[in-house]
């Protein structure tokens, strides 16, 4: 078997065989096949696409590739939730206490965050104390005990992936459907779940700017889990503006535990709800979604996942006073409005452009070297749809700058106030099973 042949099969239109590709990811990944022929068959597969077994096979060697999670001796269906990412996206560090809460183990591994703001992992740090990273054992032992550990990535999970991902970079290729399929699902069955629920989201502070490409993603992503054996759901969510009202990490914690203790915005909610309580059939609590709502929202009104929040943090090394005095989080040391010029409805709050404005100040990381300050960020105060009078704040910037006239610039620039009502947004738009 030569590269050169596979190479010129999928420039050709063909479907690769499971031996192609597990010869391409082994070479690869051994340091046999060169970077040139790999950056050709990539763009090759951007050119021609791949169908469902190919981006399966793919999947599945980029698994064999590095070390995989044995979570077996965890009790219990295992449940995962990946998103595509977003500006705001909280839901994370509230999925994983709340559907705890009812007995199902979450045992997470997440990243840092590169771009708006920090990854899961960057905003937990923003508890005091608090520790991601743990050995193998340490996680399965916290999860048996709790049903919940959010921990770093850690051993040497699909470096095929990362090899892949350093070339995709490079070649104008991230944005083919398949291959970001395929790294997604390689990392999530590499991490040892027996069932995943995804949110791709879809709009312009999202991968994948329109309902089209988000669906294909979605069915691609969930078509590998049906061929690989894991219980695999995918919902389309809308990322035209920030979810909830906290973009930042320490400002994001807040927010998390607002909805555990039963208030917070409604949007957030809303979504953690329905991705909840998918998650909760997946792992057999319920039969019917309407069921496994009703007992998530039992245990956000008692306060039993409040508690999960509280219990976990505590066996994480984490400062539990933040819960009950949010004071304690990182704070900026500068706060400014920025307010209406003009009454009417919000028509537009660009969540790309809000995201970026985090960034610059200081939220998220611009390159892999960038030292995120956990403490600055953005608060809405409007969204889309909701009615405004000139002076009034549309949001507020926290800071540790003095000088943020950058920052309020673009704000003012992507944020658009019109006369006429708005409708809100779809929040959902459409569960693929």
């Amino acid at each position: 078997m030569r590269m050169y042949d596979i190479i010129q099969r999928k420039r050709d239109g063909y479907a690769l065989t499971k031996e192609e590709i597990n010869y391409f990811i082994s070479g690869y990944t051994n340091g046999e096949i060169p970077d040139y022929q790999v950056s050709a068959l990539l763009m090759a597969i951007y050119l021609k696409h791949m169908n469902a077994d190919e981006a399966t096979a793919l999947t599945n060697a980029m698994v064999r590739s590095g070390d995989q999670i044995d979570l077996s001796s965890i009790t219990g269906i295992k449940v995962d939730k990946h998103s595509t990412g977003g500006v705001g996206d909280t839901t994370s560090l509230i999925l994983g206490p709340l559907v705890a809460s009812l007995g199902i183990p979450i045992a997470k591994m997440s990243g840092r965050g590169l771009g708006h703001t920090g990854g899961t992992i960057d905003k937990m740090e923003s508890i005091p104390g608090f520790q991601a990273e743990v050995t193998t054992d340490e996680f399965i032992e916290l999860v048996n005990k709790n049903k919940l550990a959010i921990v770093g990535q850690s051993g040497n999970l699909t470096p095929a992936d990362k090899l892949l991902y350093s070339l995709r970079d490079v070649t104008a290729t991230v944005d083919s459907i398949p291959l970001i399929a395929s790294s997604v699902m390689s990392k999530k069955i590499a991490a040892g779940a027996d069932a995943i629920v995804l949110d791709v989201k879809t709009g312009t502070g999202a991968f994948m700017k329109n309902l089209a490409d988000a669906e294909e993603l979605a069915t691609t992503m969930v078509n590998i889990g049906k061929l690989t054996g894991k219980d695999t759901t995918a919902m389309i969510t809308d990322m035209n503006q920030p979810l909830g009202r906290m973009i930042g990490n320490a400002l994001e914690i807040q927010e998390a535990i607002q909805i555990l203790s039963n208030k917070g915005p409604d949007d957030l909610r809303e979504l953690c709800l329905e991705l909840g309580s998918q998650m909760v059939v997946s792992a057999k609590k319920a039969e019917t979604g309407e069921e496994a709502r009703r007992l998530l929202e039992e245990n956000l009104a008692n306060g039993q996942a409040l508690q999960e929040f509280r219990d976990f943090i505590y066996d994480q090394g984490g400062d539990i006073k933040v819960i009950d005095h949010p004071e304690d989080l990182p704070q900026a040391k500068y706060k400014y409005e920025l307010r209406a010029k003009t009454s009417g409805y919000v028509e537009e709050m660009s969540a790309e452009k809000i995201g970026y404005a985090a960034m610059l100040l200081g939220a998220g990381r611009e390159t892999k070297e960038s030292v995120i300050d956990l403490a600055v960020g953005i608060e809405l105060h409007k969204k889309i749809g909701d009615a405004v009078q000139t002076g009034e704040a549309l949001l507020t910037i926290y800071a540790n700058d003095q000088d943020v006239t950058e920052v309020k610039d673009i704000l003012s620039k992507h944020i658009q106030i019109t006369k006429e009502t708005v409708t809100k947004p779809t929040l959902i738009y459409k569960t693929i099973q």
